[in-house]
């Protein structure tokens, strides 16, 4: 029996109208809808060649319908994406930029990421509206305060670069297009996980001194290789191009604190090399100077020794003569020690037996000497 001699209608509503919206009653100019597909089936026969129910037509119109659908296999990569094809929803292959074929519909499908866009995550901070100063930088405790190795709390803000991996085009096994597309539910939460951890674990191997000072670039290296290992062993299918740290900073809470310590620190190191830099200086200084000296005594100690030997080796030399001739000994050592004794000193001799004969009793010898600068003094007369 059909719906419409059911006075309920199929879920006993009442009477339906023609667009199941209620009880409708047709317009005086209102089509009926018979009316419009008996029109359309006619119209049809008239444009088929040999009616529409002939087997011509019909074999027609199917290979048209089919042409069509092979034709919709066709599709096109754009230069920053590649395509990647399923068949009945199971990976096959991957294509390149351009024009590429796929199976029509429902056997093959194909989707098209964009493997070229660079993509950022921002871990530590947060880019709020503000309306009255537009947009403004918003600090996440809970995601950028980490403990360092040595137990303190540093807050680092970092910045990380993705991309996906492309496949290697009709490749079966490079498949990283393929694995972001399917291995990964919500991509950007997982590589921020990720991220967060990876720098935790980094961090909290690390004192806080290289951390705050020059150990930056290793840190953003050795987070990048355990980042792209961990993804890597996920089969993630995505490409991390860089880490970038933005701040790295103890707790706001402290920093004032923290900052005066490393000024201490600083100005500790700085009296410790002027200090060394005095020592250096001092020390080598001092250290020759000590040579000096020590080498002074050594010759003075030398010739010393060498002087007393020699007087020990001439007096011993002297005593053997003395025992072989004591009176001309004698005499020999008192001309000696006259002869050294008035050889540096100025002598006059006086002759007091000297008569008025033409001879001067008085006789400068220190003024008749040719060495000598003073001028000869005026003869005196004879001393009584």
């Amino acid at each position: 029996m059909s719906w419409k001699n059911q006075s309920g209608g199929p879920w006993g509503s009442g009477p339906r109208g023609p667009w199941g919206t209620g009880p409708q009653s047709p317009g005086p100019n209102s089509p009926d809808l018979e009316d419009l597909i008996r029109r359309g089936q006619e119209k049809l026969r008239s444009a088929m060649p040999g009616g529409f129910g002939s087997g011509k037509g019909i074999i027609l119109v199917v290979a048209l319908a089919i042409v069509a659908w092979l034709l919709s296999g066709f599709y096109r990569v754009e230069p920053d994406e590649q395509g990647v094809v399923l068949r009945f929803g199971r990976f096959v292959a991957t294509s390149n930029p351009g024009l590429n074929y796929h199976l029509p519909y429902p056997i093959e499908t194909v989707l098209t990421p964009q493997v070229t866009r660079v993509n950022r995550i921002d871990i530590g901070i947060r880019t709020g509206d503000d309306p009255r100063r537009g947009a403004a930088m918003r600090d996440v405790a809970e995601e950028s305060l980490m403990l360092t190795g040595d137990e303190n709390i540093v807050d680092v803000d970092f910045a990380v670069f993705w991309m996906v991996k492309p496949a290697a085009a009709g490749s079966t096994e490079d498949i990283g297009a393929a694995n972001f597309l399917f291995n990964v539910q919500n991509p950007e939460g997982t590589i921020k996980a990720v991220a967060e951890s990876a720098m935790r674990e980094v961090v909290g191997r690390t004192n806080i001194q290289p951390i705050l000072t020059g150990a930056r670039q290793n840190i953003e290296t050795a987070v990048h290789e355990l980042m792209q290992k961990t993804l890597d062993d996920y089969q993630s299918g995505v490409l991390i191009t860089q880490v970038q740290l933005q701040k790295v900073d103890p707790p706001q809470q402290v920093i004032d604190s923290f900052r005066d310590v490393q000024a201490a620190r600083a100005d500790a190191e700085r009296l410790q090399n002027e200090a060394q830099a005095y020592a250096n200086r001092v020390v080598p200084e001092a250290r020759g100077e000590a040579a000096r000296i020590t080498q002074g005594a050594e010759g003075y100690k030398e010739r010393a020794v060498i002087e007393a030997r020699g007087q020990a080796s001439r007096f011993l030399s002297v005593l053997a003569e003395y025992q072989k001739a004591p009176e001309v000994t004698r005499q020999r050592l008192y001309l000696e020690t006259m002869e050294r004794v008035f050889g540096g000193m100025d002598k006059v001799i006086i002759d007091q037996k000297a008569s008025g004969n033409g001879v001067v009793p008085y006789l400068p010898l220190g003024a008749l000497s040719p060495s000598s600068a003073k001028p000869a003094p005026a003869t005196q007369g004879a001393a009584k």
